[in-house]
């Protein structure tokens, strides 16, 4: 069946159905990761985008539960160069996801790399350009989009029983590799709501603020919670927890032109002078300028990529330490919060 990627801005990029039927509307983003898709499908951060694969063949390992970073997909769109393998193609058809093929992904990237991540619809069959196009344009923008709510866990749940040191995480869009990090560096987990009160989490070793999606500007009840559990627990925060942390500081985020997603971002830790590769995505930054705090900084666009408020007793990263897919440069970073938590304790 024939497909089709359809641009806010009028470009069309042909290519062939090899997933679920019909329409599927999002943000146009790509990631650079060359494995991991099955995790990047199923990364709550991935909520409302159609995302290029820029790695030229995808599926070719198969699928595996274990793998899935959350319950259910939320990229709404795969659009690839090849896809590889009936069980990758199965699986996305089975889990709603459309998917395109034979797509000159390269064009594509280029092209959002010079007009920005922007709306845009994946069609699986026959369409009406103009008609798709003017639907598109309906949608709402990425800017502004308070996502949080409908990718957060509803209700507080155990995910660790046992552990040295008790750790509360706040779901903004968790991924399952983050909990079995802090479960495997000691800790017992417990998972709270996005909406959780600051005092439900004040009587922990260490709360961990987690990824999510969408813009942290909108936020405000969750950045004033954080606001007043700081200095009284010590704080770690992950990508969306990062911004929210710079937020809270008084520090502006803002929308890159077209984000970062992928497994080769390099980031500089100011006070190692180290360079880690490290695992990225998100669509929305923490503005250089104000340098109060700031550990790390991205050495492809210099904005905010690490903040340390030892008066606060929160830190953050804006890259993945669990990365899943990436590299494990910035691995210690989960377990060190731990192990200070054990010490303490």
């Amino acid at each position: 069946m024939s497909g089709a990627l359809i641009l806010e801005d009028g470009a069309v990029f042909a290519g062939e159905s090899v997933g679920a039927d019909g329409f599927a509307f999002g943000e146009a983003v790509f990631t650079t990761s060359m494995t991991g898709y099955q995790e990047v499908a199923t990364d709550p951060s991935f909520e409302g985008q159609i995302v290029c694969f820029t790695a030229p063949m995808i599926g070719n390992y198969g699928v595996d539960e274990r793998r899935s970073e959350s319950r259910r997909t939320h990229a709404t769109a795969v659009v690839m160069r090849e896809a590889r393998g009936p069980e990758w193609t199965d699986w996305l058809h089975d889990q709603g996801v459309v998917g395109l093929t034979g797509v000159d992904t390269r064009s594509l990237v280029l092209h959002l790399r010079e007009a920005g991540a922007m709306r845009a619809a994946a069609v699986a069959g026959d369409h009406d350009t103009d008609e798709v196009l003017r639907a598109v344009r309906e949608q709402p923008a990425m800017a502004g989009a308070a996502l949080v709510a409908g990718v957060s866990t509803r209700d507080r749940y155990t995910y660790a029983r046992d552990g040295a040191v008790r750790v509360a995480v706040v779901d903004f869009g968790c991924k399952r590799s983050i909990l079995r990090t802090l479960e495997a560096s000691g800790a017992a987990v417990d998972v709270f709501p996005h909406d959780v009160a600051a005092d439900s989490l004040a009587d922990y070793d260490g709360v961990l603020l987690s990824p999510g999606p969408g813009d942290p500007a909108p936020l405000a009840d969750e950045t004033r919670m954080l606001q007043d559990l700081l200095g009284r627990v010590p704080v770690l925060g992950v990508c969306l927890g990062h911004q929210l942390l710079a937020l809270a500081t008084g520090k502006e985020t803002f929308k890159l032109p077209f984000g970062h997603r992928g497994a080769n971002h390099p980031v500089l830790d100011h006070r190692s002078r180290k360079v880690l590769v490290t695992s990225q995505n998100h669509g929305f930054a923490v503005a250089p300028g104000d340098e109060s705090g700031v550990t790390h900084s991205s050495l492809y666009d210099g904005t905010v990529e690490g903040l340390d408020y030892p008066e606060l007793r929160a830190r953050s990263a804006q890259f993945h330490p669990e990365a899943s897919p990436g590299p494990h440069d910035a691995a210690s970073i989960i377990g060190s919060f731990v192990e200070e938590l054990k010490t303490a304790a």
